[in-house]
């Protein structure tokens, strides 16, 4: 007998394709399990949703404040334009000498173009997105947690459950289209009580909006990239 059911990564669980699975699953289980939701981030609109798996639920809730994840420093780069992202993004690597990192697009069709000029400019980096067959994107993860590559071009199919000890920068070169993700993506950094640093490219008008957003909701402060982010990795 089924006695505890848990979701990790709640938020996406209930969400879209997954919700439908999930009351499916529930509907089959005694009236007496014990449901346990967890995730670093639930969304108001999904409460209610998350209400309909529990009676009489007890939240432990964390401060925004204190979502950001110690060990992570926030900078934002002012890129200015779309079309300067790129060679801000080659700089900046040029500069740094890291373990591993991971680059965040918006789009499958951003990661290819984006590895496919990296790789161009001598950069050897690897890439995965939700539109790769399961056995390439595990060939993917097996070569990035080996170290075999240092440099991971994804979208946010890997912002989330997925931990390499290694992997000390996070570039979002595109602002996540949810909130909720920024701090997901971040978190792919400084694990296990590693330092960390996350670099957003923001681009003038609507990123600036954003990212401002982001800091009002988490509490936080994303500065300007000082010039010797070098001494911070």
């Amino acid at each position: 007998k089924i006695k505890l059911l848990v979701l990790d990564e709640a938020d996406e669980m209930l969400n879209r394709g997954f919700k439908e699975q999930m009351y499916d699953m529930y509907r089959h289980l005694p009236p007496d399990v014990q449901v346990v939701l967890i995730s670093a981030t639930l969304p108001p609109d999904l409460m209610d949703v998350a209400n309909k798996f529990t009676t009489e639920p007890v939240r432990i809730l964390v401060r925004r404040d204190e979502l950001t994840l110690d060990g992570i420093r926030q900078f934002h780069v002012d890129v200015e334009k779309e079309e300067w992202k790129f060679d801000t993004l080659c700089d900046l690597y040029d500069t740094l000498t890291i373990t591993q990192s991971v680059i965040f697009v918006n789009t499958r069709k951003k990661v290819d173009w984006l590895t496919k000029e990296m790789r161009s400019n001598n950069f050897t980096v690897s890439s995965m997105h939700g539109e790769m067959p399961q056995g390439d994107r595990e060939s993917v993860m097996a070569e990035f947690r080996e170290g075999k590559t240092r440099v991971l071009i994804t979208t946010d199919i890997w912002a989330r459950g997925i931990d390499v000890q290694q992997v000390s920068l996070v570039v979002n070169y595109d602002l996540p289209p949810k909130r909720e993700s920024y701090l997901h993506r971040i978190g792919r950094g400084g694990r296990f009580g590693r330092k960390g640093v996350a670099i957003t490219f923001v681009c003038e008008g609507d990123d600036i909006k954003q990212l401002k957003d982001l800091e009002r909701f988490y509490r936080t402060s994303i500065d300007e990239l000082p010039a010797n982010v070098g001494d911070l990795m």
